[in-house]
């Protein structure tokens, strides 16, 4: 499955939406390439001596937010997703629903490649195609990513945390989450010092935001308050949680949140430091000593847990420090350095509640 930067490495090439892009073409063409190859694996897979009843697709950062919208496709009702379990690591994605975003940036593009229409578009060189769609994710304000899954009212008839929240989803799915303690460290504008421009990246995140939403952000979702009742201590920590809840890891939340009436699921933190975002993805693929491995050891139990669910939906097996089922406690574990635990998952939380219900356009 696809990981890390697929969706801004596509860019206009898998997603462009918004009415422009519609009247000859068809919005979300990245996603629904995914489906096509995981329908083709469902396919043809037991020519390669596989089970199509007992595929696991696993992704990182866009590529698990892709997960999630294979798992809330046609908001559930079409069809099951063509697998059966599911590794999402840092699920990430930029909220993309208004239809005014989406036109807007689709004319961007056209603009940068001067010309006005869809079908002029294609009769462009692939070079100069690929060049404004560089030039147009590099100009992306500090810590946003551009483009996205779009709303479109098929493939994503809404965002993937509404869908679930209905109950609008492949319920069938097993799921088993991950995140990093320190997702958004680089993602973050180290010029966030005071709350003016926090609210700042905050529309910068969210175009078209009402102004009372973005003072209910700042002023009561995450306030200015440093005194330790809230997970932050200084302005940019503030800065850091607010996007990193806002963009992956409240994400995993919307998840288990979901699935618990129907399978049981698991998660953890990625922890070992610095853990920002993307981290964990060589401890996934430990092969070996390697530099951007500090610890072969929780390497190796990481692999076992992952390996555990993909062949049985279950991670934990004999001599491992157990990973709970997430309900009923909300519980997930903490692979540390020092020490990996179960920890009441810091997700479980108002904030993430409210990201959820989308009220931010």
């Amino acid at each position: 499955m696809t990981r890390s930067l697929t969706v801004q490495q596509g860019g206009a090439f898998g997603f462009l939406s918004g009415p422009t892009l519609e009247a000859s073409g068809t919005p979300n063409a990245g996603l629904l390439d995914q489906r096509l190859a995981l329908e083709w694996v469902q396919k043809y897979i037991h020519l390669f001596g596989g089970d199509p009843n007992r595929v696991t697709v696993f992704g990182q950062s866009a590529g698990a937010g892709s997960i999630m919208h294979q798992i809330t496709a046609y908001g559930g009702l079409s069809s099951q997703a063509p697998f059966q379990q599911a590794i999402l690591q840092s699920p990430g994605f930029k909220p993309f629903p208004g239809r005014e975003e989406q036109e807007s940036l689709t004319q961007r593009y056209l603009a940068l490649l001067n010309v006005s229409s869809i079908s002029a578009a294609r009769q462009l060189p692939l070079a100069a195609l690929s060049a404004a769609n560089v030039e147009l994710v590099a100009s992306s304000p500090y810590g946003t990513f551009t483009f996205a899954p779009a709303v479109d009212g098929s493939f994503v008839p809404a965002l993937p945390g509404v869908l679930l929240a209905q109950g609008l989803f492949d319920t069938s799915v097993k799921i088993m989450t991950g995140f990093n303690a320190h997702e958004t460290l680089y993602f973050t504008n180290p010029d966030n010092t005071n709350n003016s421009i926090f609210e700042a990246s905050i529309q910068d995140t969210f175009p078209g935001i009402q102004p009372s939403v973005v003072g209910y952000i700042a002023g009561t979702l995450y306030p200015p308050v440093f005194n330790g009742s809230y997970p932050y201590t200084s302005y940019f920590e503030r800065a850091e949680l607010t996007l990193a809840e806002s963009a992956f890891t409240c994400n995993t939340y919307f998840l288990h949140r979901a699935v618990q009436s129907h399978l049981s699921t698991y998660g953890y933190r990625f922890s070992v430091p610095p853990a920002y975002h993307g981290e964990d993805v060589s401890y996934t693929y430990f092969n070996g000593p390697s530099p951007r491995v500090a610890n072969a050891t929780i390497a190796e139990a990481m692999q076992s847990y992952l390996t555990r669910f993909a062949l049985s939906g279950n991670p934990n097996g004999a001599g491992a420090v157990v990973v709970p089922e997430y309900w009923p406690g909300a519980a997930i574990l903490d692979l540390n350095v020092t020490e990996s635990r179960v920890i009441p998952d810091p997700n479980n939380n108002v904030r993430c509640r409210w990201w959820q219900e989308a009220l931010y356009y």
